[in-house]
């Protein structure tokens, strides 16, 4: 061994030399970082999951090819526990503090419409992949930072009524929503269809988180000559909906918003989960597409899954997995990681080969959102699975 003294006169300068040459190896390839915001605990926490599974598959991808402008894509997360207060705090540290080029978010409409101002007063592109709401993308902004590539409320209520028009002998349907800006929304939407096929509603009733029992507002419903439900809530007041049908013995058709993928709503609702049939942009079977079939393997890879019940919410895997892919081109569209730049670069995208479908010029200044009625299809809970209607 040699003497310490002829160590640290021979290797310090060989130590700073390779202290230099790590820091500007990692100046060089300084990751860029995309931030989420969602539901990472409570009810929802499995839809959390879903989201943060399809951007880590897909920034696995975009990694893997070189990353983005040379550098790799870097995921941090935050829960918002479906609050808006705490949502939109969480918002601003991942802005401010950690320096996301781009947020995703969220699950509940409420949550992201407390986080579209600030993302379009710091102009820092925010990506929808869960929340339906129609102002979030519609928001009235001159300069709007707002994207989507989900469902649209207004969009999924003509689709339902429509649905339950076709399959279930639709004429005058009870409306039982929950109590927030996002049962508001919906309401506006169900009206409108109803009115454009000149059928009425048989009332409008409204649920909490917090519910037990809706026995009350059924019957009421019921009483008002319901002949079928439009249900929108999420996972918990959906299957308190279902178990007030049990206890009442009444077997009505019901007509729902995607809420009931959000958690464990199969186990929630009992054995009667099935009844309910709601809309979905993607659902994992059999039988994929190829890239359907690439990430189900990505996914039975990393996070050991082993059934298609483990990869239950679907559309939340789908709708991240290629809004991530989007927000890539876009950035490698900008050539920049400035907020304008990359905000502008999703007007750039022609063409991208995706998992829910093949996007042709996505974005524009008019429209920011991806996805549209062409692009629903209607499901129900067999067992913890999430199925396809049979047609």
């Amino acid at each position: 061994m040699l003497p310490t003294r002829f160590s640290l006169k021979r290797l310090l300068p060989c130590a700073a030399f390779t202290t230099l040459l790590m820091t500007t190896t990692a100046q060089a390839v300084e990751p860029i970082k995309v931030g989420l915001v969602a539901a990472l605990s409570g009810q929802s926490a499995k839809s959390g999951e879903a989201l943060t599974r399809g951007l880590s598959i897909a920034i696995d991808e975009v990694n893997a090819a070189g990353g983005v402008l040379g550098r790799p894509l870097e995921l941090v997360r935050r829960d918002d526990e479906s609050n808006p207060s705490k949502g939109m705090l969480a918002a601003r540290e991942l802005i401010q503090r950690e320096k996301v080029t781009l947020l995703f978010g969220g699950l509940d409409t409420p949550v992201s419409l407390a986080i579209v101002p600030l993302a379009n007063q710091l102009k820092v592109p925010f990506m929808g992949i869960w929340a339906a709401g129609t102002k979030i993308t519609e928001n009235g902004a001159a300069d709007n930072y707002v994207f989507r590539v989900s469902a649209v409320d207004e969009l999924v209520d003509e689709a339902l009524v429509d649905y339950g028009v076709r399959t279930q002998g639709m004429k005058k349907p009870g409306l039982i929503l929950i109590n927030n800006p996002w049962g508001e929304s919906n309401e506006a939407g169900f009206k409108r269809a109803l009115e454009k096929r000149g059928l009425s509603n048989a009332g409008v009733e409204r649920i909490q988180d917090s519910d037990l029992d809706v026995v009350p507002q059924l019957a009421r419903l019921k009483e008002a000559g319901a002949d079928s439900l439009l249900l929108v809530g999420n996972v918990g007041p959906s299957a308190q909906v279902v178990k007030s049908l049990d206890r009442m013995g009444w077997n009505v058709p019901v007509v729902s918003h995607w809420g009931p993928a959000g958690g464990r709503f199969g186990e929630l609702a009992g054995a009667n989960a099935g009844r309910v049939h709601f809309i979905q942009t993607y659902v994992f079977t059999e039988k994929n597409s190829p890239r359907g079939d690439a990430v189900l393997a990505a996914l039975k890879q990393r996070y050991a899954v082993k059934t298609l019940a483990d990869v239950t919410p679907a559309v939340g895997i789908a709708n991240a997995y290629d809004a991530l892919h989007l927000s890539a081109l876009a950035i490698a569209t900008a050539g920049s990681t400035d907020g304008k730049a990359v905000r502008d670069g999703f007007y750039g995208i022609q063409s991208y080969d995706g998992l829910i479908k093949d996007y042709r010029q996505p974005f524009s200044t008019s429209r920011h959102d991806a996805l549209g009625p062409q692009d629903y299809v209607f499901t129900r809970f067999d067992g913890d699975r999430i199925v396809p209607v049979a047609p």
